[in-house]
């Protein structure tokens, strides 16, 4: 008897198994080939192209609505080195306006990067010559054109301010996967600090060519496309029509200029002058502009309002005022003579011609230096410190608890700090133990080493409107989707001195802008205005105005800072442009019998 082999039958299920898989083919062959018209499609023509699609960022708004920044439309010519083959060049440069060499080095540069991956041949081509170049396309094989959005302003303002958009660098390639070589990204002002909001989401478009370059539609209806997604739009804080009367009034000075909303802390103008319109540092032309403006000797790319730091001058007696009443050895009563200055063994501090004695609120309206050479030197020598050096710590503490020597932060980037020296550095200056108040002394009077930027100087006007608090300066109001800003931007920051000490100080403020105040050209009938003149000492020419102010005295709604750089006394160029853009602000226009003084500041010419 034969005996069956017990492998026999497994041969079946091999052959079974092999047939089913050749089945499975040759069914998907037939598919390929014969039903599915889109793969058919691209047998024929052999092109399916990957496009990808750039959002337009968000718009940006002003807190009435009034568009500050949006978009307009160009157009980037693509290559594919591989692909270009017995095109003309000579008509190619002609639609293009470039040379032959000009072709030469940007297709060399193309096959550099990759011979089969697209890249970036002629940037930011206007509409029209897109209109007419895409009609030509088919004979240049190899060569597509991408839409792209720059941005584009309205009006020539606030370009410290928005900031410009440019083309991302290694680092930022390596800092975040988002981006891709060509892409924009914010480089100054809110496009900078808002760029993860306003960028959006990138998407992919796959387009079905044929061998003539010509686009026959969406790969399969558009099914594996991906969408992209609009950047955020952000409402601000600013006043548009407010920083446009800014700037005209800060025409032709140097300095900066900072209005906020004590109530918020939202920044209602930020201006720093020489400026420039944002237009320049869009599109093609941005290059060129921005070699132009950074070789201007007016320097209009720095951002003083931020970045420059200056003596705050008698800006600063409004500061000692209120330490030397938290400390409680200065108060509403008390009297210090000036006989047009005052002496410190051997030292001597001027001092301009007023009644004497003073008490504190006439000290302040008076803008004595000698009744704060007196109030500085009794809080760094309060006998509740064992020494001088103890007594100016308490001070620095106070001072940093307001906001000076130090970043808030704010949300536009670059802020500077200022200074505040600290006891270290006077160590190493004078020795340890031998400085005091005396050697110290001119940091009574807001000069030394003290430094302060116009944003301090505006914050400062803000923690006095409020009575002892404030809200770190900040340009956003709303980001769309989202329920709140950033937490904080809504954090009352307490600045160390008791509410009941702010009065007499106020008081003083208010009388800076009274008949016999140092700014009673300021006045306005129907609006209280509180301010404090300055004159930050220069030792390279003529010194700086400083003006800070609030208004209305109770429930205040703006406070603002002016700083102008070599115009000399703060009553007779900051103020007033600081009456101006409150009064204007609150009331929406200019007195008439107001207008031959803003025609003086808009006129005034400083740069010379």
């Amino acid at each position: 008897m034969k005996i069956k082999d017990k492998y026999q039958d497994r041969k079946f299920v091999i052959y079974a198994f092999i047939a089913g898989i050749g089945l499975i083919i040759v069914i998907r062959l037939i598919i390929l080939q014969l039903i599915d018209k889109n793969y058919r499609f691209l047998a024929e023509n052999n092109s399916l192209r990957n496009i990808t699609v750039h959002p337009p960022r968000g718009l940006v708004y002003d807190r009435n609505g009034k568009i500050l920044v949006y978009n307009e439309a160009v157009y980037d010519l693509m290559v594919i080195p591989n692909r270009v083959k017995n095109i003309d060049t000579v008509a190619l440069c002609k639609l293009l306006d470039i040379d032959k060499e000009g072709f030469n080095e940007r297709m060399n540069k193309a096959i550099k990067q990759s011979c089969y991956q697209a890249s970036l041949f002629e940037k930011q081509i206007s509409k029209e010559n897109a209109a007419y170049l895409r009609e030509k396309l088919y004979k240049y094989i190899g060569f597509y054109i991408v839409p792209r959005t720059l941005r584009s302003y309205p009006k020539p303002i606030a370009a410290h301010l928005v900031g410009y958009i440019g083309e991302v660098n290694d680092r930022d390639l390596e800092k975040d996967s988002f981006y891709s070589s060509r892409d924009y990204i914010g480089i100054s002002g809110l496009e900078r600090t808002y760029e993860t909001v306003l960028r959006g989401r990138k998407g992919v478009k796959k387009l079905l060519v044929d061998n003539l370059n010509r686009e026959k539609g969406s790969f399969y209806d558009g099914k594996y496309d991906v969408e992209a997604v609009n950047g955020s739009d952000i409402t601000l804080g600013i006043d548009m029509d407010l920083q446009e009367y800014g700037e005209k009034l800060m025409a032709n000075k140097k300095g900066g200029l900072v209005a906020i909303d004590p109530s918020t802390g939202e920044i209602l103008a930020i201006i720093s002058s020489p400026t420039y319109d944002p237009n320049m540092l869009v599109g093609r032309i941005r290059s060129k502009n921005y070699n132009d403006l950074l070789k201007d000797l007016r320097k209009p790319l720095l951002n003083r309002a931020l970045i420059s730091s200056y003596p705050p001058g008698s800006t600063f007696k409004t500061i000692n005022a209120l330490i030397g009443e938290q400390e409680k050895v200065l108060f509403q009563n008390t009297l210090y003579s000036c006989n047009m200055g005052i002496n410190f063994s051997g030292l001597h501090i001027d001092c301009h011609e007023h009644p004497s004695p003073l008490n504190l609120e006439q000290s302040i309206s008076q803008s004595c230096n000698a009744y704060y050479c007196n109030v500085y030197r009794s809080i760094i020598e309060n006998r509740r410190y064992k020494n001088s050096e103890q007594g100016y710590r308490k001070w620095r503490y106070y001072t940093q608890q307001m906001g000076f020597g130090k970043v808030y932060p704010t949300d536009l980037p670059y802020e500077k700090s200022g200074n505040i020296p600290s006891p270290e550095y006077y160590d190493r200056y004078y020795g340890k133990g031998h400085w005091n108040a005396i050697t110290t002394i001119s940091l009574a009077i807001g000069q030394g080493e003290i430094l302060v930027t116009p944003l301090q100087l505006a914050n400062q006007a803000a923690f006095i409107a409020n009575r002892g608090y404030y809200f770190i300066p900040h340009i956003i109001k709303k980001i769309e989707g989202q329920k709140s800003i950033d937490a904080r931007f809504l954090i009352k920051h307490y600045v160390g001195i008791d509410k009941q000490y702010f009065e007499p100080v106020i008081a003083g403020m208010m009388g800076v802008t009274e008949i016999g105040g140092t700014a009673s050209s300021s006045r306005l009938d129907s609006i209280i205005i509180c301010g404090k003149t300055g004159t930050a000492q220069n030792p390279h020419g003529k010194n700086h105005a400083v003006f800070i102010a609030f208004a209305p005295k109770d429930n205040p709604k703006i406070a603002i800072a002016v700083f102008i750089e070599n115009s000399g006394f703060g009553g007779v160029w900051a103020a007033p442009i600081a009456s101006l853009m409150i009064e204007q602000y609150l009331k929406g226009h200019v007195a008439e019998k107001r207008k031959p003084l803003e025609l003086r500041m808009i006129e005034g010419n400083l740069l010379n």
